[in-house]
């Protein structure tokens, strides 16, 4: 973990010192830096909890869908164990298989 830590700082440093020098030679202002990171940092997090919202509403759709599908399809199995039992055709029944065409010689 303290390796870790000391990757993080050393990064931090390392940036710090690169905005140093752009400020040195008058290429960045600082502060409105900063503030435009920070005001870009909330309007992102804005976003990001809005879209995690929209993901749980569409989450909660779907499955809802997914189960009226479901109970759709096993009202529809039922539909039809009840025609075969009506029409006495218990078991589905294969269709034959198409006569061939036999060649004269």
């Amino acid at each position: 973990m303290g390796t870790a830590l000391n990757l993080d700082f050393t990064k931090i440093l390392n940036v710090l010192g690169q905005l140093s020098v752009l400020v040195y030679y008058g290429c960045l202002d600082l502060m409105s830096t900063f503030k435009n990171v920070v005001e870009k940092l909330k309007t992102l997090e804005s976003e990001r909890r809005s879209l995690l919202l929209e993901i749980e509403e569409l989450k909660k759709m779907a499955d809802s869908k997914a189960k009226a599908l479901e109970n759709e399809v096993s009202m529809l199995r039922e539909e039809v164990k009840s025609l075969r039992v009506l029409l006495g055709a218990d078991e589905p029944r294969l269709e034959p298989e198409p006569k061939r065409k036999q060649y004269q010689k």
